[in-house]
């Protein structure tokens, strides 16, 4: 979510280093993605969701959000059930320890035994974007946002990503793209924007430059939207696929197929 920041950053924690053992095994990512705009809040089938989860949705004051939460977080446990051999409603969440601060309130991951996949859900204007790979991992999809946003918020970024919004003539589109890697990689640290904005470069000119030991990528995705995944490790395969609306919906099954938007 792109949130406005006024505020200088201060300096913050250090990156935490890629685990060693694995750090040069490549990693494959699974990617799904749903249309939102092909779905109403009647659609839905929220019988797997888990009380906190039907709490949170029913606070949700626009339906637009209500829509986009339930379509996520459906589908979320629907391609994790398979991978935990249990139903999708026995999925059951925890935090990992921040590694900011150390309070859990960190990554989400499935409370299972080690080895258990990770995951990334993020959702935006009219799509929702899933990642699962077998370590950690972060996907983020963004609506090209106001040119007014543009500018308000790059001003917070980490220099020479100014500098190529700047080159770009604070094109929306250029934004959101660097803004999409920028918070996959917060989102598969487990810290997300409480890391200042300007200690990390996710630009495009030098992908070299980009944070040491994370894989990241553009995702290609709905028109109107950037989307973007990071992965710890060097990447694998990428294999992404687009979900049909019908498999948020009671008569869907658990299995994950391919498609197109």
């Amino acid at each position: 979510m792109i949130t406005d920041r006024h505020d200088e950053p201060v300096p913050g924690p250090r990156a935490p280093a890629p685990d060693p053992d694995t750090a040069s095994a490549r990693v494959d990512v699974d990617l799904w993605q749903l249309r939102v705009d092909h779905l109403t809040e009647e659609d839905l089938d929220p019988a797997d969701l888990d009380a906190e989860e039907r709490a949170r949705l029913a606070v949700l004051l626009r339906a637009a959000d209500r829509l986009r939460y339930g379509i996520g977080h459906i589908a979320l446990r629907r391609l994790l059930a398979p991978r935990l051999g249990v139903a999708p409603a026995a999925v059951a969440y925890r935090r990992e320890p921040c590694p900011g601060c150390g309070a859990l309130h960190g990554r989400p991951a499935v409370e299972a035994p080690p080895g258990s996949p990770h995951f990334s859900l993020s959702h935006s204007g009219d799509v929702v974007l899933i990642g699962i790979a077998a370590r950690p991992v972060g996907v983020d999809v963004e609506t090209f946002p106001e040119t007014a946003t543009v500018h308000d918020v790059a001003s917070a970024l980490h220099p020479r990503e100014r500098a190529e919004i700047a080159r770009a003539g604070h094109a929306p589109e250029a934004f959101a793209r660097v803004w999409c890697r920028k918070e996959a990689y917060l989102k598969g640290l487990g810290i997300g924007v409480a890391r200042p904005l300007d200690l990390d470069y996710l630009g495009e000119d030098d992908p070299s430059a980009r944070p040491e030991g994370w894989a990241v990528q553009d995702v290609p995705t709905a028109g109107g939207h950037a989307a973007a995944v990071a992965v710890e490790g060097p990447l694998g395969i990428v294999r992404s696929s687009w979900l049909p609306s019908s498999f948020v919906t009671a008569s869907a099954t658990v299995e994950a197929p391919g498609g197109r938007p």
